[in-house]
């Protein structure tokens, strides 16, 4: 084995060490600090009872579970989606600066 083989492989042993050390050390710190459990990113994560936030007004649609789309289902779908364009055309500007305001979003 040449010297500049010899050096390549041991260049990319310290190269994959220094990626396992330090993304180690990453993902530690984020354990450790408890923002994993507050990253809502991560699959299977459910919100707490108290932060589920029921709002009456709100009229979610979903399909059937089955997944069989028919004319009626799609009808109904359509019917939904015609009430939300209705809502979205009463503003006079629905995509200004404006419907993100503090008291528009009720924050």
């Amino acid at each position: 084995m040449t010297k500049g083989a010899r050096n390549l492989i041991i260049l990319g042993a310290m190269a994959t060490a220094i990626a396992f050390t330090t993304t180690g050390v990453s993902l530690a710190v984020y354990h450790n600090s408890g923002d994993i459990y507050l990253d809502r990113s991560r699959p299977g994560y459910l919100p707490d009872a108290e932060e589920i936030e029921s709002d009456p007004t709100i009229n979610d649609y979903d399909f059937d579970e089955d997944g069989k789309v028919t004319k009626e289902t799609l009808g109904e779908y359509l019917d939904e989606l015609g009430e939300e364009i209705t809502a979205v055309d009463a503003f006079k500007t629905p995509f200004s600066a404006e419907q993100l305001s503090d008291e528009k979003l009720g924050i």
